[in-house]
């Protein structure tokens, strides 16, 4: 867990309520209509929770097996060395 200084967290208290007021001062400048339409899209997209982990590969690559021969290696089984020390 990091530790911050006093300051540090009191200017982050500072900097939270600060959006807070420009968020709400946003609010109110929106047309009712279009801030209800705004709420509702905001609460469907938390209910609907995070999208799935994409898989680990370059955007835009195909999935694609080895080429027969050039399939990895198994790894490696650990011996004992048959020297005694």
């Amino acid at each position: 867990m990091t530790k911050h200084s006093r300051r540090e967290r009191e200017r982050r208290s500072l900097e939270t309520e600060r959006v807070k007021e420009i968020e709400s001062a946003w609010i109110k400048s929106v047309p009712a209509d279009a801030a209800a339409a705004f709420a509702a899209s905001v609460q469907a997209a938390r209910e609907r929770g995070p999208l799935p982990r994409p898989a680990d590969m370059a955007p835009g690559t195909p999935p694609r097996p080895p080429r027969p021969g050039h399939e990895p290696r198994p790894p490696k089984e650990t011996t004992r060395s048959r020297r005694s020390y």
